[in-house]
């Protein structure tokens, strides 16, 4: 059954955040998990793998119901990527199917925002963001002829958590919620 490998994980990370681990713990341990669970892209439900012909979608794949984290799928369609924008908690992005470009960014002394390189998320692949160390990133589909997917992992409910997107120029915040493009999740319990 397709939902009982995020199942699995849901309940995998669950008992690993029981445990308050370290965000260095959470980057190991919590990321062997992710692995695990984007290794084969044969569990995602369609529903939850659409791409929007404007801009990407941000599907709610399950909420711990205590806020400790969150599942989401992330769809792409060819050309679409975020503003500049943060998380305010850990994250762990999976690279399901197609592959993402990531460029981190750092403020400058005079309020600018600069990258610090670029890389390439292929499937089974994972990278991390920290409000620590590395919160800030513009990410986008790097295939200009298909959809690509990834699922991020947060220490939050990602969806209703207050962020901010930035003018990497002048650096001015503007906050946002970002919400789900999804009125239904997937149903994980279901063992017909």
């Amino acid at each position: 059954m397709q939902e009982a490998k995020l199942l699995t994980f849901v309940k995998s990370l669950a008992t690993l955040l029981e445990k308050h681990p370290s965000e260095e713990i959470i980057f190991s341990q919590g990321k062997i998990l992710l692995e695990n669970l984007i290794r084969e892209d044969d569990w995602l439900p369609e529903a939850f793998s659409k791409p929007h012909p404007l801009y990407y979608q941000q599907y709610l794949l399950y909420a711990d119901p205590l806020d400790r984290f969150s599942v989401v799928s992330f769809v792409w369609g060819p050309g679409q990527k975020t503003p500049l924008h943060n998380h305010t908690v850990w994250g762990m992005v999976g690279q399901l199917r197609g592959q993402e470009r990531s460029a981190n960014y750092y403020q400058q002394p005079d309020g600018s925002y600069k990258a610090d390189g670029s890389f390439v998320c292929k499937p089974g692949q994972v990278a991390t963001v920290s409000p620590q160390t590395h919160d800030i990133h513009v990410v986008e589909n790097d295939l200009s002829d298909q959809t690509s997917i990834s699922i991020h992992v947060y220490g939050g409910n990602i969806g209703r958590i207050q962020r901010a997107v930035f003018d990497p120029i002048t650096g001015v915040e503007k906050r946002f919620i970002s919400g789900y493009a999804n009125s239904v999740t997937p149903n994980l319990w279901n063992t017909a």
